[in-house]
């Protein structure tokens, strides 16, 4: 397989208002591909939509959506349906965290939580992954995170909905081998988006350094445009080195007890 060719593709990225979204919107846009823009917040996605048609003259559609409400893929469908839109490729970003133990969260926020980030992203992978293997050509990115690697304390939902997309995402890679569609699992440590703003705490990142957004998605990109793409991909050197030792020199309660330890400081 030669390096994706996003000329002539439409590719749909949810939470697209910032961070990850944003930036996949910015790099597949100067890589030729149109674009579908979902969020919650319509402003944000309208600035960013025209900055992306003055710089590139793709042809950019913004749709406002909580992706936490019932059937966002069936929804997303049919909009594209009525603006005569064919989606080749789709990446599945919109993700949020609560931090602090489990007993103490809010029973609403849970399922919100739950809602977008597994609900979603098997709905609209679901309402679209058969029209982009027909097209052959795209790609599926589902993004994840190094949470998913390992229990966490104190984001204990969040770790388990990574954990669900790491695995979804992976069997798809392999059901999909032989339609040209590309399937990637995307997992990012802390990095410098608004993650933190939402979750109210910089300590969700348990001190460590925080990734730029360019590198994660430069990353996700990279290992796309292989001869033989991977079912997975860890974003940055040192978190995949700390992913391999973790994972082959520790036990399994001392991996949780150190990520515990990391999130309980200054909880």
């Amino acid at each position: 397989m030669a390096a994706v060719d996003y000329h002539g593709q439409t590719t749909l990225i949810t939470g697209a208002s910032a961070g990850l979204g944003a930036e996949f919107a910015r790099r597949l846009a100067t890589r030729g591909s149109d674009l579908v823009l979902v969020a919650r917040r319509r402003e944000r996605l309208e600035e960013l939509a025209a900055e992306l048609r003055a710089r590139h003259r793709i042809q950019v559609h913004v749709v406002e959506m909580d992706l936490a409400t019932d059937n966002p893929g069936q929804a997303l469908a049919e909009r594209m349906e009525r603006l005569g839109v064919h989606v080749t490729s789709v990446i599945n970003n919109a993700g949020f965290a609560g931090f602090g133990p489990f007993h103490q969260a809010d029973p609403v926020r849970l399922r919100q939580e739950i809602a977008v980030d597994v609900t979603a992203v098997v709905d609209i992978s679901r309402a679209f992954i058969e029209q982009l293997r027909t097209a052959g050509r795209g790609v599926l990115v589902n993004v994840a995170s190094m949470a998913a690697y390992q229990p966490n304390p104190r984001m204990a939902v969040y770790g388990a909905t990574k954990a669900f997309v790491l695995s979804l995402t992976e069997a798809l890679w392999e059901e999909s081998r032989g339609t040209g569609l590309r399937v990637l699992a995307l997992s990012p440590g802390a990095t410098r988006t608004e993650f933190f703003d939402v979750a109210g705490t910089e300590q969700a990142a348990g001190g460590t350094r925080l990734a730029s957004p360019a590198d994660v998605v430069r990353t996700a990109l990279t290992a796309l445009d292989r001869r033989n793409p991977p079912p997975s991909v860890i974003a940055g050197r040192m978190n995949r080195v700390m992913g391999f030792l973790a994972r082959r020199l520790a036990t399994r309660r001392q991996v949780i007890r150190a990520i515990g330890r990391l999130t309980a400081e200054g909880a």
